[in-house]
C-alpha cells in the first residue's frame, strides 16, 4: 500500500469541498458587482414601447437618435398591418399631398432634359411662367446665380431648385432661339394646378372620349367643365378611360358616378370595426343619365378607379371594358402629428352595391401583394379571360342579373387582351433606350415654327403623314448604335410611325394633340366604341 496515495485519498473530497465553496463565494461576488452595474428593471406592461426606448436611450452604450428609431419603429408597427398603412415623414407629407390637393407651388412649366439642357415643352397656362412671357422652346441656362446649362443633374434637383414658396421669387435665364442675348425673368411662384383629367374629345359626331389619371380635390369640378363641353360638342355616348388610374380621394369618385345614376342610387358603402356601415347614395342635380356609357380598365386601375367602375357595373348604368382592375377596396384616413409627420391608417373597407369588397388578399406580405399583378401576368390573364379563376363564394348578381366577383379587383363585362400586335426586339430595343421619344423632343424643337400653326393633334397627324418620318427615325436609330433589321421594323412599322407623331403632337399641343393620335391603334378604346 502507497502511503501518499492513501493521503491523497483521504484529503481529496476535503480539496474538492473546499473548491466548490470558494467556486460558491467568488460566483457571488462576481454577480455582485455586476449587479451593482446593471440594476434589476421591471417594465410595466403599459406602454412598454416608451419604457424600452427610455431604457435604451439612457443606458445604451453609445448615443442614438432616438428620432430615428422612432421612424423606423413606426414604419415597422403599420408594416404589419395591411399594404395601405403608411407613415409619413414631414419630408415626404407635402409631396405626397400634392396629388391629393390637385396643385402644389412652384413657376409653371412642363419641360424636359434635352442632352444637358432644360427644354421648356409648355408653359402652363395662366401660370407664372407664362405670365412674364416664357414659351415652349425656351432654354433655362441658369436659376439664380447658378448655371443649369451643360451640367449633367437629377431632374428632382432641377425640380427643387425651380419649386419654391407661393409669393416667393427665382430668377431665370433663358436662351431662345430667336433672340442674339440670353433673356432674365424673374418670376413670383405661384399656385400651379395638377390636373385630373388628361384629355377630353369627340372621337366621332356622337362619341366622347375623357381619360382621368388621378382623383384629387379638383377631380369633380374638372370632369363637369370637360364633359360640359364635350355635351355642347353633340357627345349622347361617352368613353370614360381609368386605366392606370391608381385612386386618390374616394369623394370625387362618388360624385362622379352620381353623375351617371338615378337619386337613391347605391353608389358605395364602408364599414369597419371602428367604424358603422356608411351609404352613399346618388342624389345630384346635375345629371347625365341620358348619356350612354363604357368605362374603360386594367389592372393599374385601383381604389377610387373601381368606387366607379363599381357603382356603374352594379347599377348596370354602362360597360366596363378592359382587364381585371387591381383590387384595393380599403379606405385610408389620415392622422396628422405634431412634428408634422402623418398615418394614413385603413379604418374600414368599401363594398360595391352589391355587396362585394373587391380588395384582394394580403395575407403572404406586402412583397406578394404587389408582386400579384407580375403573377396575373405570369399566369396568362392579360391574355385569355379564361385564365381567371375566382371561387363561387365571391360570386354576385345586379339588379340587371349580371354576374360580378368581388375579393380582387372589378372583373370587365367584356374582356380585351394585352396588345402584343407590333411589338418586336426592334421595338424593344428602341424602347428600353427612350429613342422614339428623344426624336420626337428633337424633331418638335427643331419644327417648332411650322407645327406651331395646327391647331389640333389631328392636324399634326395630316402634315406629318406627308413627311418622311419613320425613314428620319431609322436614320436617328443607326446612329444611336441600334442595328436594322427589316423584317422587325415591319412587324412595328405602324406602332412606331403613331408613337412618333402623338410624342410629337404632344410637344406642341400638351395631351390634346397626344391621345387623338396615339388612341388610333389603342384596341380597348376601339373595342369600346365597337360596342357603344
Amino acid at each position: 500500500m502507497n502511503i501518499n496515495n492513501s493521503k491523497f485519498s483521504i484529503w481529496l473530497p476535503v480539496i474538492i469541498g473546499l473548491s466548490v465553496v470558494g467556486g460558491i463565494l467568488l460566483g457571488n461576488l462576481v454577480q455582485k458587482n455586476a449587479a451593482s452595474q446593471m440594476p434589476m428593471r421591471v417594465f410595466s406592461h403599459q406602454d412598454k414601447i416608451s419604457t424600452i426606448m427610455n431604457f435604451v436611450e439612457n443606458n445604451y452604450v453609445d448615443s442614438i437618435n432616438r428620432t430615428n428609431i422612432s421612424e423606423g419603429l413606426i414604419s415597422e408597427i403599420l408594416k404589419d398591418l395591411d399594404p395601405h398603412s403608411i407613415y409619413l415623414p414631414p419630408r415626404d407629407l407635402a409631396t405626397a399631398n400634392e396629388t391629393l390637393r390637385g396643385n402644389f407651388d412652384g413657376i409653371g412649366v412642363q419641360f424636359n432634359m434635352n442632352k444637358d439642357t432644360i427644354l421648356v415643352i409648355q408653359a402652363i397656362k395662366g401660370g407664372p411662367s407664362e405670365k412674364v412671357g416664357i414659351i415652349a422652346g425656351d432654354r433655362i441656362i441658369s436659376v439664380n446665380d447658378s448655371v443649369v446649362a451643360g451640367v449633367r443633374m437629377p431632374e428632382d434637383s432641377i425640380v427643387s431648385m425651380l419649386r419654391g414658396e407661393r409669393g416667393s421669387k427665382v430668377r431665370v435665364g433663358v436662351y431662345r432661339k430667336t433672340e442674339t442675348e440670353p433673356l432674365e425673368f424673374t418670376i413670383t411662384r405661384g399656385k400651379i394646378p395638377l390636373f385630373s383629367v388628361d384629355v377630353s374629345y369627340m372621337i366621332d359626331d356622337k362619341t366622347g372620349f375623357m381619360k382621368i389619371t388621378t382623383f384629387s380635390q379638383t377631380t369633380f369640378a374638372e370632369f363637369e367643365d370637360h364633359l360640359d363641353k364635350l355635351v355642347k360638342e353633340g357627345c349622347t355616348k361617352l368613353i370614360l378611360d381609368l386605366r392606370d388610374n391608381s385612386g386618390g380621394i374616394m369623394g370625387p369618385a362618388i360624385q362622379i358616378a352620381d353623375a351617371f345614376l338615378p337619386d337613391k342610387s347605391l353608389i358605395v358603402y364602408t364599414e369597419g370595426r371602428a367604424r358603422p356601415r356608411e351609404n352613399y347614395f346618388a342624389g345630384s342635380r346635375n345629371k347625365r343619365e341620358d348619356l350612354e356609357l363604357a368605362i374603360l380598365i386594367d389592372e393599374g386601375s385601383a381604389s377610387a378607379s373601381e368606387i366607379v367602375a363599381g357603382a356603374i357595373q352594379d347599377n348596370d348604368r354602362g360597360w366596363i371594358i378592359g382587364r381585371r382592375s387591381f383590387g384595393k377596396g380599403l379606405v385610408q384616413e389620415q392622422a396628422t402629428l405634431s412634428d408634422g409627420s402623418a398615418i394614413r391608417l385603413t379604418t374600414a373597407r368599401y363594398y360595391s352595391p352589391t355587396g362585394r369588397c373587391i380588395q384582394k388578399s394580403y395575407e403572404n406580405g406586402k412583397d406578394d401583394y404587389y408582386m400579384d399583378i407580375y403573377h396575373r401576368f405570369q399566369q396568362g390573364e392579360f391574355m385569355e379571360k379564361d385564365s381567371i379563376h375566382l371561387p363561387d363564394s365571391l360570386k354576385f348578381t345586379t339588379r340587371g342579373g349580371r354576374i360580378v366577383f368581388g375579393g380582387g379587383g372589378i372583373m370587365p363585362d367584356y374582356f380585351v387582351p394585352y396588345d402584343t400586335l407590333g411589338i418586336s426586339p426592334y421595338l424593344r430595343r428602341i424602347s428600353n433606350r427612350g429613342l422614339i421619344y428623344r426624336f420626337a423632343l428633337i424633331y418638335s424643337d427643331e419644327h417648332r415654327k411650322e407645327l406651331n400653326a395646327f391647331a389640333t393633334g389631328l392636324e399634326i397627324d395630316k402634315h406629318l403623314r406627308t413627311k418622311n418620318l419613320l425613314e428620319e427615325f431609322l436614320v436617328f436609330a443607326r446612329e444611336a448604335k441600334v442595328r436594322d433589321n427589316p423584317e422587325e421594323i415591319k412587324t412595328s412599322e405602324e406602332v412606331i410611325l403613331t408613337q412618333l407623331k402623338a410624342y410629337i403632337a404632344r410637344n406642341i399641343l400638351d395631351n390634346d394633340g397626344f391621345y387623338p393620335i396615339i388612341l388610333q391603334i389603342d384596341r380597348t378604346l376601339q373595342e369600346a366604341i365597337s360596342i357603344l
